[in-house]
């Protein structure tokens, strides 16, 4: 009988955990133009329902065996009057057992709910992703853009998350000389405008590379792209299209649909590089490979930077027939050929601010490079792990000098290889 009783008891301590209640260890909310992302992360995948509501538009996610602790109840603080989606959220024991979300929105959208298992410093996630019912049409979005003004642009605004994160010191300013401009000798006879695509490395959910002094590279990035396109915009029949602008997520063949809907004529990808060991330095600019890379180094890296998709949260179950087009396009030999042009001269105005970690330019399969029809590099600007790199990387002015090399480089490119005549602002090519 006492056997029978303390097999009983064993059994129930083993069952207890099952039925324990899932604790939420985080909240976040990423708000855009492009969409609003909600992620819950706990040790435990969640157990959830969804279903909307109308008059007015809602969405009702009931989460199962869930605990009701701060992350939750806190979560209706993280979202901001300028969401474009989410007006409020509300939070609630709805029966026991299951925890209720109510999101009030601001008009019709198209929602997907998935998990995403651990990866890297994340437990599971239950990624919420609020889409407008009308998808955005980023070539619209640049016929309606003002130009902008010449200077530094906005700072990127810190993101809401639970808990939050530490503060970061920002460095002392590198008072080092202005990168020299482009001659004037340089031609710059063009018919129509040349749109230009600044991809910011990383964003939202993928931090990116992170440097000693606590410096994450999607802030590096977005700050460099920003500065890229203001100076862009002030190039005669020129104009820069952002991928992101802000701190938020976008999937690798995601940048390149946005970049091919803007009918862009060139895409920089910009990124802050990283490596085991922190004496590593220098500026890198790479193409894509259809036939392996062309270093360990630039392999290791194509590996790293692709793995952006993992970290950042994919809904692995929602096929896009565009990205599988523009990935699929096996003709690329002509656009790489191009791709290596515009590598060379970005690579050599980035060697007149920065020592070069490799003198030439390197290839490899990076995902974000995959446009058939446009010429697409990827900046590895300076190392972000390299102490007195990453203080670099954080100066205003430093900044600009590497958008001026890059903007430089786009010149040079242009001056040797004209771009094709077609209309001004063409037909998106979707």
């Amino acid at each position: 009988m006492f056997n029978t009783a303390v097999k009983f008891i064993a059994l129930l301590l083993w069952l207890l955990p099952v039925h324990a209640a899932t604790v939420i260890s985080s909240a976040r909310i990423w708000p855009a133009q492009d969409y609003t992302r909600l992620t819950l992360e706990s040790r435990q995948a969640i157990q959830y329902n969804m279903f909307a509501m109308k008059n007015p538009d809602r969405l009702v996610i009931d989460l199962e065996q869930v605990e009701s602790g701060k992350p939750l109840n806190e979560l209706t603080k993280l979202v901001g009057n300028d969401d474009p989606y989410i007006k409020s959220v509300r939070v609630g024991r709805f029966k026991p057992g299951i925890v209720r979300l109510v999101l009030d929105l601001k008009n019709e959208v198209k929602p997907q709910l998935f998990v995403v298992k651990p990866v890297g410093t994340y437990g599971y996630r239950l990624v919420l992703d609020v889409y407008p019912a009308q998808p955005l049409d980023p070539l619209m979005a640049l016929l309606e853009q003002p130009k902008a003004p010449q200077g530094a642009p906005a700072a990127a605004e810190p993101d809401k998350t639970i808990p939050a994160p530490e503060p970061v010191t920002k460095p002392p300013a590198d008072t080092t000389a202005q990168a020299p401009a482009v001659t004037d000798n340089i031609p710059e006879a063009r018919a129509r405008t040349l749109v230009i695509a600044i991809d910011a490395g990383h964003g939202g959910e993928d931090p990116g590379a992170h440097g000693k002094n606590g410096s994450h590279e999607k802030n590096v990035t977005l700050a460099i792209a920003r500065k890229v396109k203001a100076l862009l915009d002030d190039t005669p029949n020129m104009r820069g299209v952002l991928i992101r602008d802000g701190d938020y997520f976008i999937p690798l063949g995601g940048r390149v649909v946005k970049a091919r809907k803007a009918n862009a004529d060139l895409f920089i990808s910009i990124h802050a590089d990283a490596f085991i060991k922190p004496d590593a330095r220098g500026s890198s600019v790479f193409a894509l490979s259809e036939h392996g890379a062309t270093s360990t180094a630039a392999r290791w890296l194509a590996k790293k930077e692709n793995e952006a998709d993992l970290i950042g949260g994919v809904n692995i179950a929602v096929k896009d027939p565009y990205l599988a087009r523009t990935l699929l396009d096996l003709s690329q030999t002509a656009t790489i050929n191009d791709s290596l042009k515009l590598a060379k001269h970005v690579l050599g105005e980035l060697g007149n601010i920065n020592d070069l970690h490799r003198g030439h330019v390197e290839q490899a399969g990076f995902a974000v490079l995959k446009s058939p029809d446009i010429p697409s590099i990827l900046v590895e600007t300076a190392f972000i792990s390299n102490p007195s790199e990453e203080q670099r990387l954080n100066d205003e002015d430093y900044q600009m000098k590497l958008a001026n090399a890059i903007l430089s480089g786009i010149k040079r490119y242009f001056a040797q290889n004209p771009a094709l005549a077609k209309p001004k602002f063409a037909q998106a090519r979707f």
